[in-house]
This record gives C-alpha cells, structure tokens and sequence, in this order.
C-alpha cells in the first residue's frame, strides 16, 4: 500500500518536481562530463608527447570540490517541495498516519525522482563529455572522433555522490517533518505573507564606508607618490576625484549617523541613495586609473593597479546593494507619478506585487544579483586567461630544448663555464634515445658595456645582446629569412607582447648606442618579432640588440644558451628523464656556484602547461555554471513559492472578471521581471570589472588572443547564459501558470 501511494503521490507530483528533476539533471550531466576526462578509462590518442595523469587527478580534485555547492542547492530544493507539500503532510497525519512514516513516504518520493535524474544526468553527461573531450583535444592540437563511451569508475562515483547526498539530505527532511507541528503544517504557506521588510543595509553601509576609509588612504599614498605638476588635466582629475569622493562619502555618513544618534528619523534609503551617487562617480575614476596610467606613461606598478581593481569590486558590490534595496522605491515613484501607468489594466496588481515582495526578497535578490556577477565575470574572463597563457606558451616553448646558463660573476669569453662542452651529455642523451638532433645553435648574451654588469636596479637594467650570426641561425630553426646589417648598424628583436609605443619610444631615445667595441647606429630595418624564447630576455626588458659579430666578439658573455630541435617530437616521459639527468649533473645555485644552468623541453612545458590551462578553464566553467543554475533555481523556486501563496489573489481577478489571456500576460510581465532584474544588474557589474580587467591586460590580449577571436568567445558565453536563462524562465512559467489557473 506505501509503495502505491508513493508511486502515486510521485506521478500527481511531478509538475511540482520539475524544476527539481531539471537542475539535478543539468547538475549531475555536467559533474559526470567534466569528471569523465579523470576517468581511469579516459584514454585518447594523443601520442607519447603529453601525460594526462596530472590534468585527471588536478581536475578531479577541482570538480568535487566546487560541486559542494549542490549539497546547498539540493538542500534549498527539497526545502521548497517540503513547504509545498506541508498541508498535505498536516491532511495525512489528521487522518492517523504517523508523522514518521509520512516523512519517510516523502523521502521515498524525493529519492526517486532523484534517480530518475540521475539515470537521465548520466546520458546527457556522456553526450555533454564529447564536447569537453573536443576541446581537450583541441587544446592539445588533435583531431577529434567521436567516441560514445560510459565510464565505469564515473559513473560509480556519480551516482555514489548523488545518492549520498540524496539520503543526507533526505534524512534531515524526515527529521524536519517529525518535528513540526500539524497546525504549523497547515499554516506553512502563509508564512510567505509577511511584509516586514529585511534590516540588512545597514550593514551593508557600515562596510561601505570601511571601504571608503581604504580607498581614502590609498589615494593618499598614491597622490604623495605618483602625482606630477606637469600630468595634463584627466591625470589631475583622477588623482583629486580618488580622494575627495570618499571623503565626501564618509562626511555624508558621519552627519547621518549623528542625526540618527541625536534622535531625528531620517530614512535609510536617502543614505543608501546618497552613498550610491558617490560610488557611481568612484566606479568611473576607480576605472580610469589603468587608462590613465597607460596613456600619460605613469609608472604605477602592479600593487596599485591591483589595489584598484579591488575597490572598483567593493563599489560594484555596493552599487548592486544599494540599487537592489532602491528599486522599490522606485516603482512607488513611477506608480504616483503616472496615473496612465498606474491604471493601465492589470498595472496597480503588478505594482502591488513587485513592491510586497521586494520588501522581503531584496537580500536574497541582492544576493543572487552579486551571485550572478561573479558568475558572468568568471565565464567572461576564462578566453582571455586562457588565450593569454596558450599564447604565452605557444611563444617560450618554440625549440625542442633550451640550455640556459646565468652568470653572476664577470667572466672573460675564455673562462666561460657552461661552454658547448658542458652540454655534451645532452646530445649524448638523445642519441641514446634515439631521437636525433635536427639543429642546434649555441649562443652568448652579452652587456654593450662591462660597466654595466652591476646595473640590477630594475629601471637601470641592461639589455643584452646576440651577434647577427646566432640570430640568423635561430631564425633559420623556425624557418625564417636571415636579415642582414649594414657595418657599424645594430637591429632589436622584440616580445610579441611589446606594444608599438613602446618600441618607437625606446628605438628614438637609442638610435645610437655605444659599446666596449664603438659605437653602432640604428639599422633601416630597426625592429623584429621573430617568435623566440622568453630565456633570451633578460628579467625587466622586452628587447635584446642584435649586432655584427666583428662587435660582438669584444662584449661581455652573462649568459649562454645553446637550443636544439629534434628531428622528432621527444616523449614526455623521456623529456622528464632528460631533466632529471640536466639537474644531476649541473649545479643551480646561482649565488653559491657563480653560475646557474636550467633546461626546459618542449615536450614537458607544452604538456604540464596545456594540462594547467585546461583544468584552469574547465574548473572557471564548471563553476560558473554552477553559480547559474544555483542562482536560476532560487529564483524559479521563488517564483513558484509566490504563486502558491498568493494563488488567491490572482483567483480575485478571476472573479472580478479579468480574462485567462490577460492573467497569464500578467504573470509573463511579472516572472520576465524578477528574471531580467537580476540578470541585468549583474551583467551591468560584470561588465564594469571584465572591462577594467581587459584593459589591464590589453597588451596580452592584443598579442596573444586577438580581439576577434575574444569577441566570438564572448558572443558563444553569452549565449550559454542566455540559453541557461530561457530554459528556466519557460519551465518556471509553465509551473507557475499551472499553479494558478488549477482548481478552477
């Protein structure tokens, strides 16, 4: 008989479970797909080059934890059916069923609506699998087949997940109901009805105006150090507008709070408002800082920019806040001005519900809002990160093997350690592997001057330089033209990532440089951009010289690389070997031994880093869409719960005479509301950090992603959002809808 009634109850219930079977479907294809790549079946084609044994146990790691989240999520979910279904729990155990066993009828029915999620979750991750499996193997540079594979430790470890957090989870729920009362029970869903509105800005304010006193200090600080008479006006402006603008906000808050004090009843909401115009002003200069910095050169460092960006999150925060716990002082304004939009039909209904419930949802609206941005910002950020580090990589990691040694006392050329003779065993190494050596070039770096070996200060720091020879024969490994130097004529090779200012700035103000051997001009063709390894750099420039041979033999050796390409690509595990072996047999303390040496291959960087950026990007994805569907489900749950509640009043415009058609347009109106608020306030303040974010980092963005291929990722992300957003805005119509017009 309570099998009957379970499957019963389980069947006339399934529209009140249907948000639920969807974000636990949705939650358990994306746990199941993302953990799949860490399956110990997980096997693609992808040669002896890479080893996927650190991006399967980092990504598992990465997956369970942030799925943590689902435990509240689930939670939250089985807190709304169990207010849902109270009344009838109230009707079960008036007719004599004890308490105990309704609540374990309804444990029973939650754990099989579950398993139907899960059962579907599974197949829908092992389609959602192949997309993750595409852009694994993209990312590596493979071709990509389809292959539709269940895996079994995946699997186990889904449902084991799933199921354990079903039961937890379940089990409180029994406990819950054993406790509550039967008149509790029947008076649950009117406990929805309460206007007191939430006492939570206040708090709010008081850490506002904590971050105002830091932003105070720091702009300050950054007056006394970075300020110049001679910045043109906007620099001025910046500078002033971060100091004036918090302490005009924390005078603001000070006369306030001695008012309240002293007795006068000045509303909240006119601090709120008042606080929220300043911050709109400090969101604006916060944000000009790195335009600043970059157009009119000022030499603010990472901390500040950093510092910076930091407050502009702690505004956008606050901005959020404070327009949250306003907007429903505005929709009162906007009904009492306009008599035509307060009597346009259903008008005064959809203003009386929108304010009643912004009285008691503002926190958790403003809590989804800042939800939301952090969400959007993440999804938003990971192609530039991403595209920055492979492109990054694709750069350094251009030669099959790279010996570099550093020196830290001043040798001659004839008494150079580390000389090609050193390195034997390298050669000796691949031979024995048998991987054979295609090309090979051992150059020196050399200081123009040997004065100049004692420069550390970084703004004092030295260029080096490569004779014309070497650089030829490095160019001639990448299968590049040689150039050629007139006599007494030196060239620059440059970082990709050396912005075209920069580089005619530094070539004006050295057009004539002087060396131990004389004095060298500019060349016609002054700057170059072969794709080089960053070890030919040194530590706090983007440029090496390059010069006639004749010159070079007079200047003074700091370091000797020597880079090798293979004739074919070397195995990851003989890579790593080959590494061990290089730090056995050359010392690496640079202070102690004089001299430092390092190798990097190819096989090991390409692997370890394309490894990091995968699990980088899937961990930033997984989450971001977990934040979504989280923040989507409250806010479709909320809605429902409003259509339980106050399915009574909508039945009064029934009664009045008010159409089906016109209900229901009212019901779009409204759920399109609470919907498009959140969503757009947290576009509006992901938009304001990823644009502050993106131009700190346009210089990598510029040589390493492209804005093109930023602008189609974004546009893809988007549609993500947008289709996450219209899949439950129409679920939750469906069910709101159904709520209010059963029982007719």
């Amino acid at each position: 008989m309570y099998a009957k009634l379970i499957w019963r109850n389980a069947r006339r219930s399934f529209g009140d479970y249907l948000i639920y079977i969807v974000t636990l479907t949705l939650c358990v294809a994306m746990f199941y797909a993302f953990l799949s790549i860490a399956s110990d079946y997980y096997q693609p084609d992808i040669g002896a080059e890479f080893d996927l044994s650190l991006l399967g146990s980092n990504t598992k790691r990465a997956v369970l934890g942030i799925t943590l989240l689902l435990l509240f999520l689930i939670k939250y979910v089985n807190n709304f059916m169990l207010l849902r279904r109270q009344r009838e729990f109230a009707v079960q155990t008036v007719m004599g069923m004890e308490q105990k066993t309704t609540a374990l009828l309804f444990f029973a029915e939650t754990l099989i609506m579950g398993a139907a999620a899960l059962v579907i979750g599974i197949f829908a991750g092992v389609l959602l699998a192949q997309i993750i499996t595409a852009m694994q193997l993209k990312s590596l540079g493979y071709p990509y087949q389809v292959t539709w594979t269940l895996y079994p430790d995946t699997c186990l470890l889904t449902i084991l997940f799933f199921l354990a957090s079903f039961t937890v989870i379940g089990l409180m729920n029994v406990r819950t109901i054993r406790k509550i009362k039967v008149i509790d029970m029947l008076q649950a869903q009117r406990q929805g009805e309460s206007a007191k509105k939430s006492r939570w800005m206040p708090a709010v304010l008081l850490l506002f105006a904590g971050s105002l006193i830091m932003m105070l200090l720091t702009g300050i600080s950054k007056m006394h150090f970075y300020f110049d008479a001679r910045f043109p006006f906007p620099a001025h402006l910046v500078f002033y507008a971060n100091i004036i603008l918090p302490a005009l906000g924390l005078f603001m808050a000070a006369v306030f709070g001695a008012a309240r004090l002293s007795g006068r009843k000045w509303p909240m909401n006119r601090l709120a408002a008042g606080e929220l115009a300043i911050d709109f002003f400090l969101l604006f200069f916060s944000a000009c800082v790195p335009v600043i910095r970059q157009k009119y050169m000022i030499s603010m460092g990472a901390g500040t920019i950093n510092a910076y960006a930091m407050f502009l999150l702690m505004e956008t925060a606050y901005a959020v806040c404070a327009f949250i716990y306003l907007i429903g002082d505005g929709i009162t304004l906007l009904k009492e001005r306009s008599l035509r939009t307060r009597y346009h039909e259903e008008n005064l209904f959809l203003f009386g519900q929108l304010q009643f419930r912004l009285k008691t949802t503002a926190k958790t609206m403003t809590l989804i809002c800042l939800t939301l941005m952090v969400s959007i910002g993440l999804f938003l950020s990971i192609p530039a990160l991403t595209g920055w580090a492979t492109g990054y990589l694709e750069e350094r990691s251009v030669f099959g093997v790279r010996i570099a040694s550093t020196y830290n006392k001043a040798y001659t050329t004839e008494e150079l350690p580390g000389t090609d003779e050193n390195y034997a065993f390298v050669t000796d190494f691949l031979e024995k592997e048998g991987i054979g050596t295609a090309d090979d070039c051992a150059f020196s770096l050399c200081l123009l001057q040997k004065e100049q070996f004692h420069n550390r200060i970084k703004t004092e720091f030295p260029v080096l330089a490569v004779s014309l020879t070497d650089y030829n024969h490095l160019r001639r490994m990448q299968n590049l033209s040689p150039i050629t130097l007139e006599e007494g004529t030196f060239t620059t090779q440059w970082r990709s990532a050396a912005l075209e200012d920069d580089i005619e700035a530094f070539l004006q103000s050295h057009a004539v440089i002087e060396t131990d051997a004389g004095q060298l001009r500019l060349s016609r063709e002054s700057a170059h951009h072969a794709p080089m390894s960053e070890y030919i750099y040194n530590l706090y420039t983007d440029v090496v010289y390059v010069v006639p041979d004749d010159i070079c033999a007079f200047l003074m050796p700091v370091e000797r690389h020597r880079y090798i390409n293979t004739t074919k690509p070397m195995p990851y595990q003989t890579a790593v070997n080959l590494e061990a072996l290089f730090t056995r047999t050359l010392p690496t303390d640079l202070e102690k031994d004089g001299a430092g040496y390092l190798i990097r291959t190819a096989s090991v960087e390409i692997s370890d880093t394309r490894s990091g950026i995968f699990i980088l990007k899937t961990s930033m994805t997984y989450a971001a869409v977990m934040l979504f569907i989280s923040c989507f489900t409250i806010l479709a749950l909320q809605q429902l719960m409003d259509a339980s509640n106050y399915r009574s009043r909508f039945g009064t415009l029934r009664n009045m005479g008010v159409e089906d058609t016109r209900i229901k347009r009212l019901i779009r109106k409204q759920l399109a509301f609470w919907f498009a608020l959140p969503v757009l306030t947290a576009l509006a303040g992901a938009a304001i950090f990823i644009i502050y974010f993106f131009r700190i980092i346009s210089i990598e963005i510029t040589a390493y992603v492209g804005p093109r291929t930023l602008f189609i990722q974004i546009t893809a992300i988007t549609a993500i959002l947008l289709f996450l957003l219209l899949c439950y805005y129409a679920t939750t119509r469906i069910l709101f809808q159904k709520i209010v017009f059963e029982r007719k």
